[in-house]
């Protein structure tokens, strides 16, 4: 993944506050923040210029066992995979409070011989650390979905919330299909799914009868979108097509003035290629489709576009664009002058989990749309409105919308997607940016309906994340969208369902079925 790792990313190695004195010398933490790697023998441990043989060094893994530096080679390496965490200990003589400056040359597979220079602050003894005012939830570092860690948690709860729940603690799956999605696990939030359907999808990756889940506690939500489904499939289906597809990292490089924030962005544009092929090699799936730059006085952002194959694909893009800004720092350099002065992966502007413009614009995930021809005599007969009716609505609704500053003009589009997203595992966060849809609709010359709406930054998966949970499984495997070469397909889906949600909705507003058909799921309140 790596040819190259400047000194500013390999002290993100190194756990700050890590270095303590201990009964037989010293030691600190490292943790691997980069790809997977393994240890294959310790070249040199200097602190404050004074160098330590590599037989007073032991490396211990989370939950592993001690393991002496001189037992490590290539033969024999050292596993430290990505998130983990390994202490570096060493019998030696203990180190005077203040500041001290470690420089640490590993060999390690894949990234070489490497050399990390830090400077940490000596920790108090362990002895002499204030004990924690709260408790701490209980964790296994070996196997933290064990039934005996998942069990300790579930007591603790009892014990410090003087409850006893019984509903919560009822997982249905083994809890070892949790690990990577949920830390602390005791157990599963149960949200009743409704079925919606079968919608008719004329889409190129979607196409024929599916039954859609919707998971949600909001009475008459299914209702409303099955009204939407049935006038959809009376009209002959509805017209689903993915136009664009992206997922987006931005980082920001930070230089002594403008001018050379501009000189970077012309390097940047005359080496698209090999910024590609370092940020390709990270994975099978990431395609680099563009760069796009944003000057701000001294500052250049840098907005990397992806192609991510069936996954959402912000962990992808992550670490793609690391091993290109990685290239990056090495190329054009750091400290010289004219050269880079500081850097972060990330901006704020690839602006995850936040509805912005610039999504609307340049698409997140996927933008996708959908498209509705209904007749006339059917609208009248089904939602009692009559176009010109929907079209008056959707006019003032627009103004209105533009007044409150939303990211949409269309009426509930969230209501749709958080139903899905919950049913099939898709990362809920994600409804900020997902749920911007821009509605268009017209009266066509024989008097017809015509509506489309489009979410240009839908992100949805059908791999990954969330998706591979038994439940969610079983929900994304109803419509045929699980695994691989089927996210286009679920995308298609989803924007249709969200059309027929769109369309309830609008002649429950303009016939004024709205309030009624909510007061019927709630009695006489």
């Amino acid at each position: 993944m790596f040819r190259f790792i400047p000194n500013v990313l390999l002290k993100q190695l190194f756990t700050r506050n890590s270095l303590r004195n201990t009964p037989d010398g010293f030691a600190f933490s490292l943790k691997n923040r980069l790809s997977d790697a393994r240890f294959t023998g310790l070249q040199r441990a200097r602190i404050d210029g004074r160098d330590y043989p590599a037989e007073a060094f032991t490396l211990t893994p989370d939950g592993g066992e001690a393991i002496a530096v001189s037992a490590i080679s290539a033969q024999q390496p050292l596993a430290f995979p990505l998130r983990r965490s390994v202490q570096v200990s060493a019998v030696a003589q203990p180190l005077a409070p203040g500041k001290h400056t470690l420089e640490i040359t590993l060999h390690t597979q894949p990234f070489g011989t490497i050399t990390l220079i830090v400077e940490d602050e000596l920790q108090p003894d362990a002895s002499t650390v204030l004990p924690q005012t709260q408790p701490a939830i209980p964790r296994d570092s070996i196997d933290d979905y064990s039934a005996d860690a998942i069990a300790k948690r579930r007591q603790f709860l009892n014990d410090f919330t003087q409850t006893t729940p019984e509903h919560l603690f009822q997982n249905s799956f083994n809890p070892s299909v949790v690990a990577g999605k949920c830390e602390h696990f005791v157990g599963v939030a149960q949200v009743p799914i409704g079925l919606a359907g079968p919608l008719r999808v004329n889409g190129e990756h979607a196409q024929g009868d599916f039954l859609i889940p919707l998971a949600t506690t909001e009475g008459t939500l299914v209702a409303s979108y099955n009204r939407g489904i049935k006038l959809i499939n009376l009209s002959g289906g509805v017209l689903c097509t993915v136009q664009d597809d992206a997922m987006q990292r931005a980082p920001v490089f930070e230089f002594t003035d403008a001018r050379q924030a501009r000189d970077f962005v012309r390097w940047i544009d005359s080496h698209q290629r090999e910024l590609a092929t370092e940020a390709e090699a990270t994975s099978r799936f990431a395609k680099l489709r563009y760069i796009d730059s944003y000057l701000n006085g001294k500052l250049a952002f840098l907005r990397f576009g992806f192609e991510t194959g069936d996954a959402a694909g912000q962990n992808m893009v992550s670490k793609a664009t690391l091993a290109a800004c990685n290239y990056i720092l090495d190329e054009y350099g750091l400290a010289a002058p004219g050269s880079i002065a500081h850097f972060f992966l990330e901006s704020n502007m690839a602006t995850d989990k936040k509805p912005s413009q610039l999504n609307i614009l340049r698409t997140r995930g996927k933008r996708v749309t959908a498209e509705v021809r209904i007749p006339r005599e059917l609208l009248i007969r089904e939602l009692q409105v009559e176009p010109e009716q929907l079209i008056r609505h959707a006019r003032i609704g627009d103004v209105g919308a533009r007044l409150a500053g939303t990211n949409n003009n269309g009426l509930h589009s969230v209501n749709g997607l958080a139903a899905l997203f919950i049913a099939t595992g898709q990362d809920v966060a994600c409804l900020a940016e997902s749920s911007a849809a821009i509605t268009y609709s017209e009266v066509t010359s024989t008097g017809d309906f015509y509506g489309s709406i489009t979410l240009p930054s839908l992100i949805v998966g059908t791999v990954g994340g969330g998706t591979g949970l038994p439940t969610q499984r079983e929900c994304l495997e109803l419509m045929d969208c699980y695994g691989t070469g089927k996210v286009n397909k679920f995308a298609e889906i989803v924007v249709g369902v969200i059309a027929a949600g769109e369309l309830s909705l609008a002649g429950a507003i303009s016939s004024l079925d709205w309030v009624s058909s909510h007061d019927a799921t709630r009695g006489t309140n």
